[in-house]
């Protein structure tokens, strides 16, 4: 089909107005140089296409790369997938022949290279030993290729080299095919309907790879005419395969791209088929506009409502298995499928993801020395449907080993089991919490606690300025400086858009010149606009609050009015979908909505302003819930203490390791002693413990109030060691030896502050520092074999972190390594301060007492 549309573009007439002739030349100079035995040896071998895929394509067009989706997949990986399958037909659907029957018809979507192609034929080859076809054996496997094993690819560059591919599997297994040219005019379907036909000889050599969308076509309808016959032909063709043949089998590996846009016409369909739910929450979130959502749906289609049984098995990202977009996906899949086996793959490096034993995960994808691969974990998913399977519905496993090789070496090794369930748990979703199709820590009474809204009801999502960069600042005296310029009538939005982009650029929520001009108009700024602003967890700052216009993006006025001295609040969010909970801020003042707007932010008290009627003579009144206060009422306890039980709840360890799978999946629950009747003298006392131990870690949390023994006074012997500020030379810290200039933060994208790679080392405790921590077999949370000393620049440097203080994450984010990234001197425009640098040191001190609180 290309060398039919090459011939019509290489007539000199065509070429010149494209301004191919120089490259083509270039490209036929350099395929001059190419060795070809060498070449197709090491392209036979499996080397050519990984490189091909990857390198390639990077620095042909990343962008291309990226929105489709395109990553190698490892061989192990295919290999494994195949015989999969191979084993669920025989298992599953009776077919005793697996892939090498004749009725059994593969599909691979979104085939690339024809990695799954290839090996496809070579399991049919497999197969068919014993059965005594001799030398019929390579017509079998000819003909399968020919006839009823397909694959669909969207990008010429893979889709020729699959035809490549899987043209040398066929020479391996001494079934080549003939290299005959195919005549436009003897494309005939076959008689049946059931594939291309067998009555044209020219066809019949044809592989069935067809360069097509894979997700439309699926159902008739008119169809736009293309610019050249040779598609056409290639559309009808790969249309009469899409309605007409009764595909058993879809497997492969479908494009990842979290931000594919809108889905358009047949797209549509497929994203809008799981977004409705029968008996399960509703999907929330975006995660349906995944590509990859799209290409289960389509198989899902075909496999479950157009032919009625099959299988299909997809390597993919993993999000689906427990995200809450995907809770009507996962139950539809209940319903339409008699197995469903997960093999979770792990390797996020997003977030890190952590193997067993401790080290990052890679990705399943990463091959040494040549790619990392994708950052999203995955799992590989095997769907079955038959008419009499008796099947559990859930079957589901684990492979985390660290290394990569390791986890694809371990894939194949279980292969060898003869049971297609052996080393799989069966797996009953929680309806409750969304039908997660993996395993989910969650205690036994998690549903008879109260969740956090069930307790204090009202709470407010935080502040987003969408202006950082000039409504906040470290120093007050130079956000003034700014704000007083910005409402200078002497000052053009030209000369404010030079000193200050952000805040003149127009957005389509946020007209700057039209605002601008506005509070021109009224005056100057509201001095009582300036306030304290919690940024970060251990980070406040100065915010400008601006109550007119959109110069703050979301203010929050209904949030600022019941911030006043004395409240309490505390950061939580409906669901933490990052591995490792790490809600439960403990702030004071008006605080940022923590990166994406998803946190919400709970306090102990409300105004009566509003013209609320009331006839106590404090002007607060309680947040609290009838139930929650019947409660305290019981065992004579106040607001306060169930604010600090909270409090001590969300950071206790083993509740966020008992419920780790829960607390991403909706509110935190808390457990109450006595709740809601239990023996009222014996839950008063656990509930004074709990808020005891509350208020110590508010006071830790809370950076504006010292701790005596942690930040003042004589430091607690165990303390005292932990992030001291230091020099190479032993000498104290002078002039340049304050600026942070070891790469901790720099400007990304739209102005935003991104975190760097900045100077660390680890190194082995000294003695001293070990024995403060109980010694070698201390069980210290901050012990470990090594710690870190951070550097700020060449020079001076903060001396001894230990590796639980300097990864300690809250609100979400790793506290140190984030305060550092803010203050990289090219950011903040100046060197430290002294008070700067022991706020670092505080804040390690802060959460080494705060792990060590929490431990015991």
């Amino acid at each position: 089909m290309l060398r039919a549309l090459f011939q019509q573009i290489s007539d000199p007439g065509r070429l010149q107005p494209l301004g191919l002739v120089e490259v083509l030349d270039w490209t036929a100079e350099a395929l001059d140089r190419v060795d070809r035995a060498a070449f197709f040896t090491r392209f036979d071998a499996g080397d050519a296409v990984p490189y091909f895929y990857e390198p390639f394509l990077e620095a042909f067009d990343p962008a291309l790369r990226k929105q489709l989706g395109v990553w190698y997949t490892p061989a192990e990986v295919v290999r494994y997938m195949v015989a999969r399958v191979d084993k669920a037909l025989k298992a599953d659907l009776g077919i005793a022949e697996g892939l090498a029957a004749d009725n059994v018809y593969v599909l691979d979507p979104c085939c690339g290279t024809g990695a799954y192609l290839a090996e496809v034929l070579r399991r049919i080859a497999a197969n068919l030993q014993g059965k005594g076809l001799g030398a019929l054996a390579g017509a079998a496997v000819k003909q399968a290729v020919t006839e009823r094993v397909f694959g669909f690819e969207i990008m010429p560059a893979p889709f020729v080299v699959a035809h490549l591919q899987v043209g040398l599997t066929l020479q391996s297994l001494d079934a080549p095919l003939t290299d005959a040219p195919i005549p436009s005019s003897s494309f005939t379907p076959s008689p049946s309907g059931r594939g291309l036909g067998r009555g044209s000889p020219a066809p019949a050599d044809r592989p069935g790879i067809f360069l097509t969308n894979a997700l439309t076509g699926w159902e008739p309808r008119t169809t736009k005419p293309l610019p050249f016959p040779e598609l056409e032909e290639e559309r009808d063709r790969a249309e009469q395969v899409k309605q007409a043949t009764p595909i058993l089998v879809i497997l492969g590996n479908p494009p990842y791209n979290g931000f594919a846009g809108v889905a358009v016409d047949e797209e549509r369909e497929l994203s809008e088929a799981y977004r409705t739910t029968k008996r399960v929450r509703k999907p929330e979130g975006q995660g349906l506009n995944d590509l990859y959502v799209r290409f289960f749906r389509m198989a899902e289609r075909r496999i479950a409502e157009k032919t009625g049984q099959g299988v299909v098995c997809f390597i993919s990202n993993y999000s689906w298995l427990d995200g809450l977009s995907f809770t009507g996906m996962r139950e539809r899949y209940l319903e339409a499928f008699d197995a469903v086996r997960i093999d979770n793959l792990h390797g996020d490096r997003i977030i890190s993801e952590y193997a067993p034993d401790g080290r990052t995960s890679e990705t399943v994808f990463a091959l040494p020395g040549q790619s990392p691969g994708i950052k999203v974990g995955t799992s590989i998913t095997l769907l079955s449907r038959s008419r009499n399977s008796a099947k559990p519905p859930i079957q589901y496993r684990d492979f985390a080993e660290a290394r990569a090789d390791d986890r694809r070496q371990a894939m194949l090794e279980s292969l060898n089991d003869p049971d297609i369930d052996s080393g799989y748990a069966r797996l009953e979703p929680n309806r409750r919490l969304g039908l997660p199709f993996k395993p989910l820590a969650v205690s036994a009474e998690w549903f008879e606690w109260p969740a956090l809204p069930e307790l204090f009801p009202v709470s407010f999502p935080g502040v987003k300025t969408s202006r950082d960069g000039f409504l906040v600042d470290v120093d007050l005296a130079r956000l003034k400086q700014r704000v007083a310029e910005y409402f200078n009538k002497a000052l053009s939005h030209e000369e404010i858009a030079r000193r200050y982009p952000s805040v003149l650029k127009t957005t389509a929520r946020f007209d700057a010149r039209a605002v601008r001009e506005t509070l021109l108009a009224r005056g100057g700024p509201e001095e009582t606009g300036f306030m304290r602003f919690a940024y970060r967890p251990f980070d406040t700052r100065w915010m400008y609050w601006e109550a007119e216009t959109k110069l703050l993006d979301e203010k929050r006025a209904e949030y600022r009015l019941h911030v006043f001295a004395g409240n309490l609040w505390l950061e939580a969010r409906e669901r933490d979908a990052k591995e490792g909970f790490s809600r439960g801020t403990f702030v004071r003042h008006l605080a940022d909505n923590f990166g994406n707007g998803l946190s919400n932010f709970f306090p102990v008290w409300l105004r009566n302003d509003g013209g609320i009627e009331t006839s106590m003579p404090d002007p607060r009144r309680v947040n609290l819930a009838n139930a929650a206060q019947r409660y305290l009422n019981r065992l004579n306890a106040n607001v306060e203490d169930l604010f600090h039980h909270v409090l001590a709840v969300l950071h206790d360890p083993t509740y966020r390791t008992a419920n780790a799978g829960a607390l991403r999946m909706e509110w935190p629950r808390i457990p109450l002693p006595g709740w809601p009747d239990g023996d009222a003298a014996d839950a008063a006392e656990t509930l004074a413990q709990s808020a005891a131990r509350g208020r110590e870690l508010a006071q830790l949390l809370d950076s504006d109030i010292p701790v005596p023994g942690v930040t003042q006074g004589t430091l607690c012997p165990e303390i005292a060691t932990i992030a001291v500020p230091a020099t190479t030379d032993g000498r104290n810290m002078s002039g340049a030896d304050f600026a942070l200039t070891a790469g901790w933060g720099h400007y990304g994208s739209g102005g935003a502050v991104m975190p760097g790679q900045g100077r660390i080392e680890e190194r082995a405790f000294t003695p001293d520092e070990q024995a403060t921590f109980g010694g070698a077999t201390g069980r210290s949370p901050l012990h470990s074999p090594t710690t870190f000393d951070v550097y700020l620049n060449g020079r001076a440097y903060w001396r001894n972190v230990p590796a639980a203080v300097w990864r300690y994450k809250l609100g979400g984010y790793q506290v140190l390594k984030k305060w550092l990234s803010y203050r990289e001197q090219s950011i903040l425009a100046r060197p430290l301060t002294p008070a700067e640098v022991q706020h670092f040191a505080d804040t390690a001190r802060r959460i080494a007492s705060i792990l060590t609180l929490t431990d015991t």
